[in-house]
């Protein structure tokens, strides 16, 4: 038993049977958490503005723990991440920007602030400066209350006066994208498209592939972003193999960023499409009471003896849309290295 999580047989044989050669080398993980126990990232934050199941997987996640993941679950690879926060209330955002900034003290480690957009434009170029942010993220559960959950935009999480102040300074913007259908959804579409005009030395990552987790996610969003020239899209939390394909096809290997959302890549788990929504399926018991979360479900016996991490299959799935598109070893290494080296500075 490992200190952190248990590495069965089932994932050794994953790793060296499906993810080892397929990965290069040296490795930059663009979409990672940090938090501490006393600040772990909430359950709930903001009326149906999120899901909950992510919280069941770390208590914790020090620089350490992340370390020591990238350690025992890829052997003979070296990984570099990139650090944020997890999911913070209006009223812990200071205290877990600070765990982030602190933790990275002195580490050749990028991090991004947690911004809040209540904050002014002034406050968030003090906080980045003073922190040595390379840019910022933020999360829809900000968003001012008074807006439904199904109705919020963008802006209202990354108002327009924080994005002329990332812009002038050349940082990276991570973006989660709200709304119910996701990348389908025809403002995330619009808005993206004025993102990049608008800004233009934003470094802008489209979080897990703008959370298109199922097929009915993406509608034909990629004949619009296909046209794009500057975005980026991390694959973290991703498990279509469907979605890599048009993506790689929309945009090519030079602007997909490799992530792998952790600590929560770290569950034991396969992703299914059921419904219309994604469902992870994992050992029943081993995260506790489920009952009631439609994206969970849980199995025994041997199927639960079968399941390995999420981050590999993720990996397993891009490797799988990388044959079909005829993606290089070289490209395979942009997207895993490469492209991230550019744009964090590491």
């Amino acid at each position: 038993m490992e200190r952190l999580f248990e590495y069965k047989d089932v994932d050794r044989r994953f790793y060296l049977d499906v993810v080892r050669d397929f990965l290069p080398d040296n490795i930059i993980d663009v979409h990672t958490h940090l938090w501490a126990k006393e600040n772990k990232g909430r359950e709930q934050v903001g009326a149906g503005r999120n899901v909950t199941w992510p919280s069941r997987v770390a208590d914790e996640c020090s620089l350490g723990d992340l370390q020591e993941t990238y350690r025992i679950m890829f052997p003979g690879k070296n990984v570099t991440p990139l650090v944020f926060a997890g999911l913070p209330e209006r009223s812990e955002v200071d205290a877990y920007n600070l765990f982030v900034q602190e933790s990275v003290r002195g580490q050749n480690i990028p991090a991004l602030i947690f911004s809040d957009p209540a904050w002014s434009p002034e406050k968030l170029e003090t906080e980045i400066i003073s922190g040595k942010f390379c840019g910022a993220k933020s999360y829809l559960s900000l968003a001012p209350d008074r807006i439904p959950a199904g109705e919020i935009c963008i802006y209202d999480f990354f108002p327009r006066e924080h994005l002329k102040v990332l812009n002038r300074h050349g940082l990276i913007v991570m973006l989660h994208l709200p709304r119910k259908k996701r990348l389908a959804d025809p403002l995330n579409i619009s808005q993206l498209m004025e993102i990049e005009r608008d800004f233009p030395d934003i470094k802008l990552i489209v979080a897990h592939v703008g959370r298109a987790y199922c097929r009915g996610d993406m509608g034909d969003a990629f004949k619009t972003l296909s046209g794009t020239e500057k975005m980026f899209f991390d694959i973290s939390a991703n498990t279509n193999a469907l979605i890599f394909e048009e993506l790689i096809k929309a945009v090519g290997p030079k602007r997909i960023l490799f992530g792998s959302d952790m600590p929560i890549s770290r569950m034991r788990m396969r992703r299914i499409e059921k419904g219309g929504i994604y469902v992870n399926i994992v050992p029943r018991g081993l995260y506790g009471d489920l009952s009631g979360d439609p994206n969970m479900m849980e199995v025994d016996g041997g199927e639960a003896e079968r399941l390995s991490f999420f981050i590999y299959e993720e990996i397993a799935a891009f490797k799988v849309a990388a044959e079909k598109t005829g993606l290089s070893k070289t490209d395979v290494e942009n997207v895993f290295y490469t492209n991230s080296k550019g744009i964090t500075g590491i």
